[in-house]
């Protein structure tokens, strides 16, 4: 199918002083797929710019390419490029550049911030001209299963792009901290009154009412993180608690994760019933596998866990221990020790490092991590280098 596309696209001229800024944020994630670091980011974006959040196209029976348009909260839109089948990597480009410069040709705005979660979309979106460009690195996507083989190279290119580099955690920052001039950590971070709501009781959910306690539960994406034979050996061990796994099941077989009486697989949850089934759970737990898809990764449900006043267990993840472990808050474990810790966390009391975990919870915001990166973006200036990217045809 061929699509006539403007090789390059110009901002409109600002008729007006109230014209906003726009933030077009460019990523692989679903916004409905699970709330993290994203949404959390955006949905603060929002409060001072339009907000357009491109995911990922979609493939239907349709003849021709067309944007399905969402509003999840005010002053954000989530845009899904929906492709006709069959359409070719190339035509793929060209139908979502086209998308894209339709859609930012109908919105009046003065300044336009590019922000991107991967270096994928560089090749429908290199011919926008911007005011800031931002990375925000928060995984080290090349390690995750089923990476494209181009995304090392993308990424170099979008490191060349880009005014300002925000990253995850501190090990990623540390690996990537040579590579651009301007680049800043932004451990995972936490809307604490969210979950400190599982500090009270709570109807037990319905799908979770009739598991017995204890219960040691996980809330996360279930992909190659999770060390799933830990989590069999571990449960084999402790038939008398209940392993309690909330979370999407990705890039991994379903039919590949252990199946004992006293593991419970719930499925996704949306972010606003996770504090009902903390409540309801005796502590928290991280299971990752230490592959190279875990080496960089700063764990949202670290101080999501502790912000809702379970005790955690985790293994040896690096930011986890670096940032958690030295400071008492998490017991880390491994294969060898994973049920001692697990029967210490279940055999104190709940609230035996509130104070500690309040304390170190205290500077911790989504609100201070965004207003911090605004910060940032604001002292970006002008002129710009443009960095070319030649599409195949």
């Amino acid at each position: 199918m061929a699509l006539q596309t403007p090789t390059s696209l110009s901002k409109p001229t600002a008729t007006s002083a109230e014209s906003p800024a726009v933030l077009l944020c460019l990523s692989h994630l679903r916004w409905n797929f699970v709330f993290q670091r994203p949404q959390h980011l955006l949905t603060r974006a929002a409060k001072t710019h339009t907000v357009l959040y491109v995911e990922e196209p979609v493939y239907e029976k349709i003849s021709r390419p067309a944007m399905r348009t969402a509003e999840p909260a005010p002053g954000l839109r989530v845009l899904t490029p929906v492709l006709p089948e069959g359409t070719s990597a190339p035509q793929a480009i060209h139908m979502q550049r086209a998308l894209l410069n339709s859609t930012l040709a109908a919105i009046n705005y003065d300044r336009l911030v590019l922000w991107y979660y991967t270096p994928m979309a560089l090749p429908f979106s290199d011919h926008l001209e911007y005011d800031v460009c931002v990375y925000d690195c928060m995984d080290e996507l090349s390690a995750f299963k089923n990476a494209p083989r181009e995304l090392v190279q993308m990424e170099r290119l979008l490191m060349q792009r880009a005014d300002v580099v925000f990253t995850g955690g501190q090990s990623i920052y540390e690996a990537k901290r040579r590579l651009h001039k301007s680049i800043y950590p932004f451990p995972s971070s936490i809307d604490v009154a969210h979950f400190h709501k599982a500090r009270k009781p709570a109807s037990d959910p319905a799908d979770q009412a009739e598991i017995p306690h204890p219960r040691v539960g996980f809330a996360g994406v279930i992909d190659e993180r999770l060390d799933v034979a830990l989590l069999a050996a571990t449960a084999a061990r402790m038939p008398d608690v209940q392993f309690v796994m909330i979370g999407p099941v990705v890039k991994i077989d379903p039919a590949d994760l252990p199946r004992l009486p006293n593991i419970h697989w719930l499925g996704g949850k949306t972010y606003s019933e996770l504090p009902a089934y903390m409540s309801n759970w005796d502590m928290g737990w991280m299971p990752f596998a230490l592959n190279d898809a875990t080496r960089y990764i700063s764990p949202t449900k670290t101080p999501e866990f502790l912000a809702a006043g379970l005790p955690v267990v985790s293994t040896a993840i690096v930011d986890v221990v670096r940032s958690y472990g030295a400071q008492g808050l998490v017991q880390i474990a491994d294969a060898e020790d994973m049920e001692e810790k697990i029967r210490e966390g279940l055999g104190n009391p709940k609230d035996l490092l509130r104070k500690s975990v309040d304390a170190y919870l205290a500077n911790m915001s989504w609100d201070k991590t965004w207003s911090a990166m605004s910060s940032h973006l604001s002292r970006v200036s002008r002129p710009h280098v443009e960095t070319t990217l030649r599409v195949g045809a």
